[in-house]
């Protein structure tokens, strides 16, 4: 299934300045993910490590963290908040196909293996799709019907005990400036549904990483800021409190209410990082292809 609308270009965004880099030094700790324990000493989780292939995905995250850094300044904050064990999630915005790589790096070397959710035909692609399947990719098939199968094998990923990375906007946002669209349901509903099997609230952390928009992949220099804020986590135990009589599904307005909180804490990420306000007229739409204001 092809998605409507295409990303907008390069030039509809400014490139991340340096002068706003220094000011979000002033307030937060920027470390570069695009190293071992960027937050300082640490215990592995060494469970998750050996369970998979640990060196050739350590041969795979060295590589990917040298183009990183070879095509970009990287930097970050709040890492310290990723968990050393136990399950949690971590919702990501999608600017680019470039900036997929920060957070999904940063989590490995912070010693940490989680799978991630990526459409399923990139599982094809030569050479890039072993090693997306190598790091723990979990193939989304982008087609009608497939979505109950994708989320139930999310549910087993986290009640099994391993953390899950997901990009809910579902693909990379058509909003023209570049900020977080609407998001799928079926973040919230496998949040939802796994605390339930688990009995617990599962930590879900939002992560928005700015800056890559305005990388041009042909020429990337001048290498530009590319910086990702990886934020506290969300309380939605209200939306728990009565899950030992839910039905069948978790009840369709908290799965809404868990999705709009997830989304203004990542716009609020965003905002932050950009040191701009979002679109007063409210967010992008993707089912409509334009802005609806804010609940």
């Amino acid at each position: 299934m092809v998605s409507p609308g295409k990303p907008s270009p390069r030039s509809a965004v400014k490139p991340l300045s340096d002068e706003q880099v220094a000011k979000l030094s002033r307030t937060h700790h920027l470390v570069n993910p695009m190293h071992n324990h960027p937050t300082g000493p640490r215990l592995d989780n060494v469970a998750e490590i050996n369970a998979q292939n640990p060196k050739a995905t350590q041969r795979l995250l060295d590589a990917c963290a040298w183009v990183v850094r070879s095509r970009c300044k990287p930097k970050a904050w709040g890492l310290e908040n990723v968990p050393e064990e136990g399950v949690f999630i971590t919702a990501c915005t999608h600017v680019t196909l470039f900036d997929v790589f920060i957070p999904m790096a940063a989590m490995f070397y912070q010693g940490r293996r989680p799978r991630y959710m990526a459409k399923a035909e990139m599982a094809s692609w030569p050479i890039i799709g072993k090693w997306f399947q190598l790091v723990g990719m979990q193939p989304v098939p982008r087609r009608k019907g497939e979505a109950l199968a994708i989320e139930n094998e999310s549910i087993r990923i986290l009640t099994s005990g391993r953390p899950l990375t997901i990009w809910p906007e579902g693909t990379l946002t058509r909003d023209p400036k570049k900020w977080p669209m609407s998001l799928k349901p079926g973040m919230a509903y496998i949040a939802l549904e796994a605390c339930r099997k688990l009995g617990h609230e599962i930590p879900i952390f939002p992560a928005a990483t700015w800056g890559a928009a305005s990388i041009n992949h042909w020429w990337p220099w001048p290498r530009k800021n590319v910086v990702m804020g990886y934020g506290a986590a969300i309380d939605y135990s209200d939306l728990l409190a009565d899950m030992d009589s839910w039905g069948s599904t978790p009840p369709k307005e908290a799965v809404t209410e868990l999705t709009r909180r997830v989304r203004v804490r990542l716009e609020e990420i965003e905002a932050e990082i950009r040191g701009e306000e979002p679109p007063a007229e409210g967010y992008w739409d993707y089912r409509t292809m334009q802005r609806v204001p804010r609940d």
